[in-house]
């Protein structure tokens, strides 16, 4: 009997009847999965850059197509869309990246709504987003709909979101290509003060790998150490394509690393070395990112190679779960105590 109080386990306790009124949960009951980095937007191309084997860089200029066309209605809609989906497939907590700024807060708002009206807890992890490139290059029309200018601006519009029940507030360095060193310290300072989670895109394509060695004189991973944003509260994204010297680095700092393979596979960009960052010390997590696919199971399993074929019984242990079972094996999904989803 799993006793809940106030949105949290109080008591686990094996061996005694049902009480009336309890939800009996069949099969192999656990704790809800985290989806640590989610684009909910980019759930509305699903199948259109697939249908053309486009890469990375094709699938960028179709999201920023649909980027700037949200009011705050219909983002509230698609998200629910999206949150519900996460919560049949078994994910009870989000983190949504954010960085859709041409409401202000308008639409971040509009995603913690969405989430409290599904039955979801959300982490806003909203993104500092300042320039086109490490060139300092000006932002492109879309661009400017992500920016507050500079990350001044970004902290006071982010001093005016609101935690709440089922809530919680993060701040994102988008890229080291998209904001400046002594930005990336503004951001880090927000985040710490709080003691709020701090995210980073990281190493994603060997474009920026490239172009900030040719700016900066070392990696992105190398950048980050120098300018102090490593830490146990960073979750880097990706963190593809990463050297040896970025893999101690990271895993020195237990920086938590999410791998997102669905979406990595999707657009070429390969799985990155996970085995290797979690040897290093690296706390790994999964996300959906642009959520062509939402099933934490089919992410766990992109993680390795060998992948164990199912068989026609069930084993209740954890590598039968990665590997033999997927989100449609979910039947019974609890938040807070309250029943979510029931199949």
């Amino acid at each position: 009997m799993i006793e809940v109080e106030d949105g949290r386990i109080k008591a686990v306790t094996a061996g005694v009847p049902a009480p009336a009124g309890a939800v009996r949960l069949s099969g192999w009951t656990i704790p809800g999965f985290a989806n640590v980095h989610s684009h909910a937007f980019q759930h509305s191309l699903r199948g259109t850059v697939e249908s053309g084997a486009g890469d990375f860089w094709e699938w960028r200029q179709q999201m920023y197509r649909v980027a700037g066309s949200w009011d705050w209605t219909d983002y509230f809609k698609s998200a629910r869309f999206v949150f519900r989906e996460m919560l049949e497939a078994g994910i009870t907590a989000v983190g949504e990246f954010h960085y859709l700024h041409a409401l202000g807060n308008g639409l971040g708002e509009a995603l913690t709504a969405a989430a409290a009206q599904e039955g979801i807890r959300i982490t806003l992890i909203d993104a500092c987003y300042l320039r086109g490139g490490m060139d300092g290059r000006p932002l492109d029309d879309v661009q400017k709909t992500f920016s507050d200018g500079d990350a001044e601006h970004w902290a006071q519009r982010m001093d005016d979101l609101d935690e709440g029940p089922g809530v919680r507030i993060g701040a994102a360095i988008h890229s080291v290509r998209a904001v400046d060193p002594a930005s990336m310290r503004t951001v880090a300072e927000w985040a710490r003060k709080r003691n709020s989670p701090l995210h980073i895109h990281l190493a994603e394509q060997p474009a920026e790998v490239e172009e900030c060695l040719a700016v900066e004189g070392c990696t992105p991973t190398q950048l980050l150490e120098r300018e102090g944003i490593l830490g146990p509260d960073l979750t880097a994204v990706h963190a593809i394509h990463v050297n040896d010297d970025d893999i101690s680095l990271l895993g020195g700092n237990k920086v938590s690393i999410c791998a997102c393979t669905t979406t990595e596979r999707d657009l070429g960009d390969r799985v990155g070395p996970i085995r290797s960052l979690a040897d290093a010390g690296s706390q790994l997590c999964m996300g959906s990112d642009s959520n062509a696919v939402i099933d934490p199971f089919e992410e766990a399993r992109g993680v390795t190679i060998g992948q164990e074929p199912p068989v026609l019984w069930r084993q209740l242990d954890l590598g039968y779960l990665m590997f033999g079972c997927s989100a449609r094996d979910v039947t019974n999904v609890v938040v807070g105590g309250k029943t979510v989803v029931s199949k």
